[in-house]
């Protein structure tokens, strides 16, 4: 039988995916992730405990959050965890806030976004970007549709863009018992479908009675709150 010669394999023609050989040449990319899921499904709880899995192997990171609930830059946790966070601004680039941190002698080897869907698409290209080009982590967390159960145009992007959409398995529950999946803002007791899109409230009653709800299709579509409001001090660490 004669030698053959892998390097003129004729069957490399049907593949266009490059020989492990190949692809030694190639640099390193690092993947950009989105989390998402309903209010109170735990994806702050979830970005803090991958925070504290990486510093813990010794890798350095960046904490990113848009609009967070408690009014301050931090991932907080209805659970009462938190951690300090860089604020993003509208026009912030997030590229060039990496670069600010390896210019002051900081490494970068990952990032974590919570609240992501409150991102620009311009903003999820950079994150791309960091990940493609700089070989850095990107954990994103958000919501994937806002009141109107139209998609956040961040969300939308990270739809597109990302190596992994992860939908946060903690199951939240319609008042009726049956998952809920829908985000309902609600003000003076009756479900709201119009307005801002951004409007910071929790899912507790609060002063002026703006809050959130999750609720099954069916309750999202009817309106119908249940026969009283979701206790949001349930559980507590103290």
């Amino acid at each position: 039988m004669e030698p053959t010669n892998p390097s003129t394999d004729p069957t490399d023609a049907l593949s266009s995916v490059p020989a492990a050989g190949a692809r030694r040449g190639v640099a390193p990319t690092g993947r950009l992730r989105f989390f998402f899921g309903p209010m109170d499904c735990g994806k702050s709880t979830l970005a803090l405990q991958i925070d504290h899995n990486q510093a813990r192997q010794g890798r350095s990171g960046l904490l990113l959050v848009r609009h967070d609930r408690s009014g301050t830059p931090t991932i907080s946790s209805r659970m009462g965890l938190a951690r300090n966070a860089v604020e993003v601004h509208e026009d912030m680039d997030l590229c060039a806030v990496v670069r600010q941190r390896w210019a002051e002698g900081t490494r970068v080897d990952y990032v974590i976004v919570d609240e992501a869907q409150f991102l620009s698409a311009d903003q999820v290209d950079q994150l791309a970007e960091l990940a493609d080009d700089a070989q850095v982590d990107v954990y994103c967390f958000g919501l994937a549709t806002d009141f109107r159960s139209a998609m956040f145009p961040g969300s939308r992007r990270l739809f597109e863009l990302a190596d992994e959409l992860n939908a946060i398995q903690v199951e939240v529950l319609c008042w009726c018992g049956h998952p809920g999946r829908f985000n309902a803002r609600v003000h003076d007791g009756e479900l709201v479908r119009a307005g801002d899109t951004v409007l910071v409230a929790d899912t507790a009653p609060t002063a002026d009675e703006v809050r959130y709800q999750v609720l099954c299709r069916r309750h999202y579509r009817t309106g119908e709150l249940g026969p009283h409001p979701v206790n949001g001090r349930q559980l507590s660490l103290t």
